[in-house]
């Protein structure tokens, strides 16, 4: 019964911070609308159930969701793994404003436009394209653009001759193309569907001759990755990618502009103008601020971008999450789990250090602690090696006691991943709180997860059903769903 109050009472400051919500971004958008349509007064809560009655994508539907689903591509600056850690400025940028308005956020990762485009218009897939979006007349027909995030110019991507750094600067001048007027009758390679390809056939009305235009399932970094490597003459790339890129590849040239400067934005549908109208306010107001500046600075004038990109531990590099892949990989099949869902504990657990140790004496990259490595004859002079097996021995263990109990094993993973964290006794505590309560003990999410949560809480460590007593439970809560949130974006980006 109280349980039952608890979640009424958050479910009402839920409802509270929606409605706040709509009255600061969406019900004076709304109430203009209905002025317009119809020759009465519309209220405030009538503007708000018509909205959500009309359009289950825009903002009232993702409040009441708690999920916004965005769609982003994939490169060195956008979206990638490095060293096993998601990164990219479009999924900070994405991760702020999911915060901003109370919502969890989920990624769609493709470098196909056309995939982009389509998961935007099916029913529920994706609230936002989140990418270096070029804003185009033909575009705004089905697309509805933001607030532009950062502005940019296109430019072509050429190679320096073999020798230019033997050669004066005039030299190497006078070997590239620096008037859009020499690109007559050149190739050039762009991505298929791109804005690149709609000013190049501008660009050829403009100059009067022919340009030959190769679209490519390429995406523009491994188009500028074959201009330097001698495989493709020319390319075009929005400037500031070409600048990040030019630190990789010293030998190409990003120099000549083939564009005016134009705004980049994402992109929402066109039936969903609360949403953009959250987003327009917020990236408004975040542009302003310094944490912007460093965010953009972070990813696009960072010299380090050149190292990281190079790493064989970058999703684009090389491909791999830790030097300890193989391993898991291996070893994965003990509890079998994908490999990377194991990469992804071992990450939360230790950042792949197997010098680790922590304050409670877990020690080695699955943090075992001490009673459980004895169980599997492992210390801290044990290797990697012997560590990871012993820490995937652990999981099957715990997945043992609890697969006639939790038949559905996506959901089992969730309590073998807190019992992991927290140990299988105060799991199974939470499960008898939950059924004591009238949750549902098979289910994590806003059942289990409750009770593991507030198990510091008197009420609920003293209770009767409880056989374990206190326990920190914010810690395991979190573990859960930070180990399953960075599992996906492996999956994303890690090849299996």
């Amino acid at each position: 019964m109280q349980a039952d109050l608890l979640s009424q009472n958050l479910e009402i400051m839920r409802q509270q911070k929606i409605v706040k919500l709509l009255l600061v971004v969406a019900v004076p958008l709304l109430i203009f609308a209905g002025l317009i349509f119809t020759n009465r007064s519309v209220s405030v809560e009538e503007a708000i159930e018509q909205e959500e009655v009309v359009n289950n994508n825009d903002l009232p539907a993702i409040l009441e969701r708690g999920v916004i689903k965005a769609t982003t591509d994939y490169n060195s600056t956008n979206y990638f793994v490095y060293r096993g850690q998601p990164m990219g400025f479009h999924l900070e940028l994405l991760k702020m404003f999911a915060q901003h308005i109370g919502v969890e956020l989920e990624i769609f990762v493709t470098n196909d436009l056309n995939e982009n485009f389509e998961c935007l218009m099916s029913e529920g897939d994706c609230n936002i394209i989140a990418m270096d979006l070029t804003v185009t007349r033909s575009r705004r027909e089905t697309l509805s653009f933001t607030e532009p995030h950062s502005q940019t110019r296109q430019v072509l991507i050429q190679r320096r001759p073999e020798s230019w750094y033997h050669m004066r600067s005039s030299e190497i001048e006078d070997y590239l193309i620096r008037n859009q007027l020499d690109i007559a009758g050149k190739t050039v390679h762009v991505h298929r569907n791109s804005a690149h390809k709609v000013r190049l056939r501008n660009l050829m009305e403009e100059i009067g001759d022919t340009i030959y235009i190769v679209e490519t399932d390429y995406e523009p970094e491994m188009l500028i990755e074959k201009v330097a490597n001698g495989e493709i003459e020319y390319t075009v790339s929005d400037e500031h990618v070409a600048q990040v890129n030019q630190t990789y590849y010293p030998n190409i040239d990003i120099h000549t502009p083939l564009s005016f400067t134009q705004n980049l934005s994402w992109a929402v549908r066109h039936d969903t103008p609360l949403l953009k109208a959250a987003i327009d306010e917020w990236m408004s107001d975040f542009k302003q601020t310094r944490q912007y500046s460093n965010l953009y600075n972070r990813y696009f004038h960072n010299p380090r971008s050149s190292m990281m990109a190079k790493s064989p531990y970058h999703s684009l590099g090389g491909g791999r999450i830790s030097v300890y892949d193989d391993y898991f990989k291996r070893f994965s099949e003990i509890v079998g789990w994908d490999w990377r869902l194991i990469a992804s504990l071992a990450f939360q657990e230790s950042r792949f250090n197997h010098d680790a140790v922590s304050w409670a004496g877990a020690f080695g990259i699955m943090q075992l602690m001490p009673n459980t490595a004895s169980m599997y004859n492992v210390n801290q002079t044990s290797t990697p090696i012997e560590n990871i097996v012993a820490g995937v021995k652990y999981l099957d263990w715990i997945d043992q006691r609890l697969r006639d109990v939790i038949t559905d094993d996506e959901e089992r993973i969730k309590f073998i991943l807190a019992s992991y964290n927290v140990g299988l006794g105060h799991v199974l505590d939470a499960r008898r709180l939950a059924e004591k309560y009238g949750k549902d003990p098979n289910l994590w999410k806003d059942n289990v997860d409750y009770f593991v949560l507030n198990k510091s809480k008197p009420k609920y460590y003293l209770d009767p059903v409880v056989r374990h007593g206190y326990a920190r439970g914010s810690e395991p809560y979190h573990y859960v769903y930070e180990i399953l949130e960075r599992y996906e974006h492996y999956l994303n980006a890690v090849g299996s």
